[in-house]
C-alpha cells in the first residue's frame, strides 16, 4: 500500500532523507555509513542505539561535534569532524575492510551516482572523468546484509538519477534493498522497483517524469 508522508518545507531535502532512513534502522544493527547523506543520521537517531561504522577505521562513530570542539583529527570517510560514542574503538582499513567483507555490516548507508530499476548501483565513477579510485564501495555492496541508497532523486543537471539500465560504471553485483530521495521511497523485489512512500508534495505523473525507471505502486 502507497503511503505520502510530507515532512514539513523548512527541512533540507538532505536532512529529510537521513531522517526517513533513521527510520529503516534497527535497535543494535551495526551500520555503515557512506559519504554525504549518510552522514547525517548520527545527528537524527534520538534515543535509537546503533553502533556506527566508517570505513576509514572507527566503529562507534557519535554525532557531529559543536564548532567549538571540532578536532580535524577524527573525522568520517566522509572527512567530516565526528565524535565518539561510549566504547568507540580506532583501527586500521585492513581491519575496517576486514568487518566490511566478513559480513559483520548489517547495513550500508550509499549515496549513487545512479541506481537502474532493478537495483543495481553505480556510485563511484563518472565516465570521462578523473578519479582516484572506487574506495569502499564495491566492498560495502558485497559484504553488507542490508543496501539503502541515499539520494537526490535527479542530478545537478536535471538528468534522471533512477535509470532502466546504468549508463556508469556498476558498484557491484549485490542490489540496493531500498532506495531514498527526497521525493520518495522505492524497494526492490523480484527484479523491480516498487513505489512504497511519497515524502513530498509531487504528484504521481510529475514522479514519473523525472524517474528514468519504470516502477510499480
Amino acid at each position: 500500500m502507497l503511503k505520502k508522508v510530507v515532512f514539513s518545507l523548512n527541512q533540507s531535502d538532505r536532512v529529510k532523507i537521513a531522517k526517513r532512513i533513521v527510520q529503516e534502522l534497527e535497535e543494535g544493527q551495526f551500520v555503515n555509513l557512506g559519504v554525504g547523506i549518510p552522514t547525517l543520521i548520527p545527528d537524527y537517531l534520538g534515543d535509537k542505539y546503533l553502533v556506527l561504522q566508517s570505513e576509514n577505521g572507527v566503529l562507534g562513530m557519535g554525532s557531529t561535534p559543536p564548532p567549538e570542539e571540532i578536532d580535524m583529527d577524527l573525522i568520517s570517510a566522509s572527512k567530516a569532524p565526528i565524535t565518539f560514542a561510549i566504547g568507540a574503538s580506532l583501527f586500521d582499513s585492513s581491519s575496517s575492510f576486514a568487518m566490511i567483507r566478513g559480513g559483520h555490516i548489517d547495513v550500508a548507508v550509499l549515496g549513487a551516482l545512479q541506481v537502474d530499476q532493478t537495483g543495481e548501483i553505480a556510485n563511484w565513477a563518472v565516465p570521462g572523468a578523473t578519479i582516484l579510485g572506487v574506495g569502499g564501495a564495491m566492498d560495502l555492496v558485497a559484504g553488507a546484509k542490508k543496501i539503502i541508497v541515499a539520494t537526490f532523486h535527479t542530478s545537478k543537471k536535471g538528468e534522471a538519477k533512477l535509470v532502466k539500465k546504468l549508463t556508469f560504471p556498476t558498484s557491484g553485483v549485490q542490489k540496493a534493498d531500498l532506495v531514498i530521495s527526497e521525493h520518495a521511497v522505492f524497494s526492490f523485489e523480484g527484479g523491480q522497483m516498487n513505489l512504497i512512500e511519497i515524502l513530498s508534495d509531487i504528484t504521481i505523473e510529475k514522479l514519473k517524469e523525472i524517474t528514468e525507471a519504470d516502477f510499480i505502486y
